[in-house]
């Protein structure tokens, strides 16, 4: 018998249903005992989210700084898993504070030690350094990482800034002004991750997981856009110093840390809007000079190869 433990946390119950939809199929082997765990807060965040508390998780969503999370239940830390799927929203470019947090608890080091695991990710578009961070996460917790899932919006920026803005304030999954797509990962998407299953199910079965993320990327697991790549690498940056700026304002001054973020709110704006097209321009004639390197950072990022490797 193997033990599949299925774990992650879901504010609008997108990524509930993504990572159901992937070991749905295997959940009806007797060969395999599939379980799930939705990583609880102390103190719940909210959704929809209102604008002074979107704003005010920043700080320590890109700072990975933790909050208490509820105890996970004895039977699932006593239990070793042969696979361990990790979902995970991305807030500010960083894994969601309930998945750093639940990594950076003892709970996480007992469960992934010595633990294959897949991260299936469900975000608007930019992933790839907070699969970076998330590398770095699960080697803290001795956890073997043979596989990567990203769902992603396949709508235009610009669009799914508005469409995402939409979902995130208003609670629904809905077309903002009636006539913009729904927001987030397609239910065309959200139904086919069902296609991941039998490679992951062939490999766990095997206690092989060694081409994995191969078969899945063939299958269309990650997709690699170089500009974007550009896009997160500088985002970082940029979110870094603002990020411990507002941190440590907000230790000697509450007003100097909301003020900060009132700047960044604006930052973002413009960054999207204005900033964010030039770049594409500056890239486009830069490509064919870039050529090798795109092609390089494609490979890795599409892979669970670590930069130490």
């Amino acid at each position: 018998m193997k033990h599949v433990l299925v774990i992650h946390y879901s504010q609008s119950g997108q990524l509930s249903e993504i990572v159901k939809n992937i070991v749905s199929p295997m959940a009806s082997s007797e060969e395999i005992k599939v379980t799930h765990h939705r990583i609880e807060m102390e103190k719940p965040y909210p959704f929809p989210w209102n604008k002074k508390a979107f704003f005010g998780v920043f700080p320590e969503a890109f700072l990975q700084i933790p909050e208490k999370i509820k105890p996970i239940p004895s039977e699932i830390t006593n239990q070793k898993y042969d696979l361990v799927i990790l979902g995970y929203q991305i807030w500010y470019l960083t894994p969601s504070i309930p998945t750093n947090s639940f990594l950076k608890s003892e709970s996480a080091k007992k469960i992934l030690d010595n633990t294959p695991v897949i991260t299936v990710i469900g975000c608007r578009n930019l992933w790839i350094q907070a699969q970076e961070k998330m590398k770095i996460l699960l080697a803290s917790c001795n956890a073997k990482l043979v596989g990567n899932i990203a769902l992603v919006d396949r709508h235009i920026n610009h669009i799914s800034v508005l469409t995402i803005k939409h979902w995130m304030f208003k609670g629904k999954k809905s077309r903002f002004l009636g006539f913009f797509p729904k927001p987030g990962v397609s239910d065309k998407d959200i139904k086919n991750v069902a296609k991941f299953t039998p490679s992951i199910k062939d490999a766990l079965l095997a206690s092989n997981f060694s081409g994995l993320q191969k078969k899945l990327v063939q299958l269309g697991a990650v997709k690699i856009k170089p500009f974007l790549v550009i896009v997160d690498k500088r985002g970082n940056i940029i979110f870094s110093k603002l990020a411990n700026l507002a941190y440590k304002k907000g230790k000697t001054s509450k007003t100097g840390r909301e003020n900060l973020l009132i700047f960044f709110n604006y930052y973002l704006l413009f960054a999207i809007w204005i900033i964010a097209p030039l770049v594409f321009i500056v890239f486009l004639t830069a490509y064919i000079f870039m050529y090798k390197k795109i092609s390089r950072e494609k490979k890795y990022y599409s892979s669970v190869d670590t930069k130490n490797n």
